[in-house]
C-alpha cells in the first residue's frame, strides 16, 4: 500500500509500506494492504513504518490518518524530532 505523511510545512515520507502503526487517540492501531476504510485522529506518539523488511520510526504531534483504497495519507501535526 502507499503511504504519505505530511506536515504543514513538507512531505516527510511518500512509499510503499507493508504495515504502518499509529498512536491513535484511543490507543495504538496498525494498518496492514486492504484495510478497510476508515479515517481516524491521531495522538502524540511512535508512528512505526515497515517496508522492505525494515522498520522505521517517527514521532509524531498529533494528526489526522485516512485509508482508502490501499492508500494512507498522515496530516501530521509535527514530527518530533529526537
Amino acid at each position: 500500500m502507499l503511504l504519505d505523511i505530511v506536515t504543514p510545512d513538507k512531505k516527510v515520507f511518500e512509499g510503499e509500506v507493508t504495515a504502518v502503526t499509529f498512536p491513535g487517540s484511543d490507543g495504538e492501531f496498525q494498518v496492514l494492504g486492504n484495510h478497510a476504510p476508515m479515517i481516524s485522529s491521531l495522538g502524540r506518539g511512535k508512528l512505526t513504518i515497515q517496508a522492505d523488511g525494515k522498520t522505521e520510526e517517527l514521532t509524531i504531534d498529533g494528526g489526522v490518518v485516512e485509508v482508502l483504497n490501499n492508500k494512507v495519507i498522515v496530516l501530521a501535526e509535527s514530527i518530533i524530532e529526537e
